[in-house]
């Protein structure tokens, strides 16, 4: 990366060393879901959507991270989770659960570089840094933004997810990085993995995973292999620049989208795809390793476009969308517009769905195709 002088140079440094530890957390969070009797490391929020252990255990440790590098109570953190389940009597064994999860990782901060508690945290700890992202975000000032684990569905089945951090300064996203721990380095390797169908027993034998990275007018992005059992993170040696692919055929395109059918629109989707003449048939992936792909050049589409009354929030795009196009990349909305990251926890004003693309060639198209279908659709 460019000298340290740089605008935002200290905030991605930081950024990226935290989300390597939040993938070391989520890795040994995965793993000892391979075991039986283990399915109490999963609750049901009161929307009925899956928490673990992982998603509270990254956001405390992320929040407690980031309050120590940028100011303390000042710093203003958007994300997904809150205490409401974990602190219910019921769940005191989960709550355990995270504390040493978050007490493991912390102890862990100097390998990746960096400062961690000189005592391990209690729970009354553990749960204020998770309380403390409580922000709702807006067009002023700075503010973090943090899934930490998107595609928790994809976690507990042992296929992708994602640790997505991400700052918003003045409403535009400035800094964006993304963990993605079942994503190997090699290329292909998504399209490879999503054939083979991986089941969580074969998990402990791969040694693989990445962090993407970028910042707001670098015109770069970046990826570092995630590292294993005793090493060290090794900043500048490990780091490779990554763009998006050069096809703008539609016939040899790569479509991602997502795997879930409750809040996207496949049919729609599949008539668009078929519009434009895609060929190839749509990879489905949890979680932002979609805006992932594009970025690292696997894949030259996503397309998502959300069911009447879904709202999408900005920790599900912010780290991705700025990758992308770093990268090379465009991302508008589905009637071309930019992405609006200044309005709160929400993407509001969202033109029908979200379009993100290699080129733009491909995307003319897509945005073509969404208008000329969109009259006889039914969304």
């Amino acid at each position: 990366m460019e000298n340290d002088n740089d605008e935002y140079t200290k905030e991605l440094n930081v950024a990226v060393r935290v989300v390597h530890m939040a993938c070391s957390l989520c890795q040994k969070v995965q793993k000892q879901l391979l075991f039986p009797n283990n399915s109490n490391q999963i609750k049901s929020k009161d929307d009925d959507s899956l928490v673990t252990v992982a998603d509270w255990g990254v956001q405390a440790t992320v929040s407690w991270m980031l309050s120590e590098a940028f100011g303390g109570q000042n710093i203003s953190i958007v994300a997904e989770e809150d205490v409401q389940t974990l602190s219910k009597p019921e769940s005191s064994s989960q709550l355990g659960m995270v504390v040493n999860a978050v007490n493991e990782c912390l102890a862990e901060a100097p390998k990746f570089g960096l400062k961690g508690p000189n005592d391990a945290l209690g729970a009354s700890q553990v749960l204020e840094a998770i309380n403390r992202c409580d922000s709702t975000g807006g067009p002023v000032g700075r503010h973090w933004v943090l899934d930490p684990v998107d595609g928790t569905l994809g976690f507990v089945r042992g296929d992708q997810y994602a640790i997505a951090l991400a700052m918003i300064d003045d409403g535009e996203v400035a800094i964006g990085v993304l963990g993605c721990p079942n994503y190997p380095v090699k290329d292909d390797s998504l399209i490879k993995y999503s054939q083979q169908c991986p089941f969580m027993s074969e998990m402990s034998s791969r040694e693989e995973g990445c962090v993407m990275y970028t910042k707001k007018g670098s015109g770069k992005a970046w990826m570092q292999p995630l590292i294993h059992g005793d090493k060290r993170l090794e900043w500048q040696n490990s780091a490779r620049t990554i763009h998006v692919s050069s096809i703008d055929d539609p016939a040899l395109a790569t479509f991602c989208e997502p795997v879930e059918k409750n809040n996207s629109n496949h049919s729609f989707a599949a008539g668009i795809a078929n519009t434009v003449g895609l060929r190839k048939k749509p990879l489905r992936v949890y979680s932002m390793v979609k805006y992932a792909a594009i970025a690292r050049g696997e894949a030259e589409i996503y397309m998502k476009f959300a069911r009447s009354g879904y709202k999408e929030k900005i920790w599900d795009h912010a780290a991705g969308v700025l990758l992308v196009q770093e990268a090379g990349g465009v991302v508008t909305d589905a009637g071309g517009t930019p992405l609006d990251f200044s309005r709160g926890i929400y993407l509001e004003g969202l033109d029908r769905g979200i379009v993100a693309c290699s080129g733009f060639k491909l995307h003319e198209k897509i945005i073509g195709a969404v208008y000329a279908s969109w009259e006889s659709s039914n969304l």
